[in-house]
């Protein structure tokens, strides 16, 4: 059995609250994992007791660091101190395209300076990719041993999920108003949106808002925040779901269903960590020009740790939040749902290259704005206000390191689109698909977004089709975007 440690364990034998214990905990884990408990247990008081003796060693060495007195801060640094100009390679990896028909010469160009990164392993780009910040979306990275706060995205974790539920959709119709009262009530759309009164959930127990200062500030607001959905491309529809053929992996046999979808991320509490975290990786490795939003974090050190630690906590608070508003929904509807599916599509993992020279690798996997797509891997893949979704099973492909697109994809930019569509164009392609929209903006009209058809047809090596998902009553923000990044607009998780 693998090492598993505790804040609290370490906490009890005498280390300050601090990051210095989830740089143990992660020291102790990965290099200790087949040791006991109470073998680790000693090591750590060693180093407690004598932190100077245990400066110099190569895997307890991080540990004492950070229990001995600091000579260097932040500060220091972000007035030049430590500072390391970072050169491209001249030559990039290779990374495979899907659909390079669909993609914009923008995105193309972000993920060929994203392939010269010295830590960069491998790559891909999946049919819907767009121009973002540092990472193009739709963009796939594998590094070595290091993370890109802004190869993962602003807003962490952002993710679908979906509830199926054994009623007749006939009822959409029928009963029109009343699902709408329930959209209206299941969530809080809106930048910085909070509830007067808290939700409950364990993630607000994680150990890491107590282990890290950052969070703890956030705690807060994230607690009201909790079951929210924010901005921008966010969105809760009721629709129809068809199946067509018997998926073991689905789980649901043939036949049309209700089905409840939500697209949403971790809020302000994911913004925080993505902003404040790649301005410290900016502040230690300064790349040229267009890579700057590149700059890494290695697992090694104390801000990748934390890093770590943030980001995965940032994803738990983002399925929370869609556990919190599912949960409502099957509460109102008086049934639980035949099954749920859902998928993070703004996040890195830690996995294992199974191609080319680098197969066996253990290498960390970014995927801004992909689905993952491992074998018999569901997952959900949306259309736009009016078109149709997709539920998929991955194929494990290789080649997209098993990786799909994670929508449609922008084809026009928020300002073109609030430029070119009018208010009736929109009115009429809803009418035509017979959709109620309560809230959504000009800059999210379906005009502003790529066939999905086509971009399935693109993928058609990476996943299959389980299901469809039509919408028919969708609620989103509304309000005009005020803002977006350096020309590259992407969901603030606000």
């Amino acid at each position: 059995m693998k090492l598993k440690l505790q804040g609290k364990e370490l906490r009890a034998i005498g280390y300050p609250e601090g990051p210095v214990i989830s740089i143990a905990m992660n020291i102790m884990e990965k290099n200790y994992k087949h040791a006991g408990k109470q073998e680790a247990m000693e090591i750590l008081k060693k180093v407690l007791v004598s932190p100077a003796e245990y400066k110099g060693d190569a895997v307890l060495g991080l540990i004492a660091e950070k229990l001995l007195p600091q000579k260097e801060s932040l500060e220091a640094l972000s007035f030049g101190e430590g500072l390391g100009e970072v050169s491209l390679n001249q030559n990039g990896i290779q990374f495979n395209v899907f659909g390079s028909e669909h993609i914009e010469q923008g995105a193309m160009h972000q993920m060929y300076v994203a392939a010269k990164l010295p830590i960069a392993v491998a790559g891909a780009l999946m049919p819907d990719a767009h121009s973002g910040y540092g990472l193009p979306i739709g963009g796939v990275l594998a590094t070595e041993n290091a993370v890109i706060p802004y190869g993962v995205g602003v807003d962490i974790g952002c993710r679908m999920c979906m509830s199926i539920f054994d009623i007749d959709p006939k009822e959409l119709v029928q009963k029109e108003n009343y699902f709408t009262l329930e959209l209206n009530e299941a969530t809080l759309f809106g930048s910085g949106a909070q509830f007067q009164q808290a939700s409950n959930h364990e993630v607000m127990e994680n150990e890491a808002f107590t282990l890290l200062p950052l969070l703890k500030g956030l705690q807060g607001r994230a607690w009201k925040q909790l079951g929210s959905s924010g901005s921008g491309n966010h969105f809760a529809e009721f629709g129809i779901v068809e199946i067509t053929t018997k998926d073991e992996v689905m789980g649901v046999g043939p036949g049309t269903y209700l089905g409840f979808l939500s697209h949403s991320g971790s809020r302000a509490l994911g913004a925080n960590i993505a902003n404040h975290y790649t301005k410290i990786a900016k502040q230690k490795r300064r790349l040229p020009g267009e890579a700057a939003n590149l700059a890494w974090l290695t697992l090694d050190e104390q801000e990748g740790i934390e890093y770590w630690m943030a980001m995965n906590l940032a994803g738990d608070y983002a399925s929370a939040c869609h556990h919190i508003i599912h949960a409502k929904i099957a509460r109102q509807l008086g049934r639980q749902p035949m099954t749920m599916v859902e998928n993070h599509h703004n996040f890195a993992w830690k996995e294992t290259l199974s191609l080319g020279e680098g197969a066996g690798r253990n290498v960390i996997v970014h995927r801004k704005g992909a689905t993952p797509a491992g074998k018999d891997v569901l997952g959900i893949i949306p259309g736009s206000m009016t078109a149709a979704g997709f539920i998929v099973k991955g194929k494990g492909e290789n080649a997209s390191f098993n990786s799909a697109s994670h929508g449609a994809g922008r084809k026009m930019s928020r300002t073109a689109a609030l430029k070119s569509i009018t208010q009736n164009a929109l009115k009429e392609e809803l009418k035509k698909h017979n959709v109620k929209l309560i809230g959504g903006g000009l800059d999210e009209a379906p005009f502003a977004y790529k066939d999905i058809e086509a971009v399935m047809q693109s993928q058609k090596a990476l996943v299959d089709i389980v299901g469809r998902f039509l919408p028919r009553i969708v609620k989103m923000d509304g309000t005009t975007p005020k803002q977006w990044r350096n020309g590259k607009e992407e969901v603030t998780g606000e």
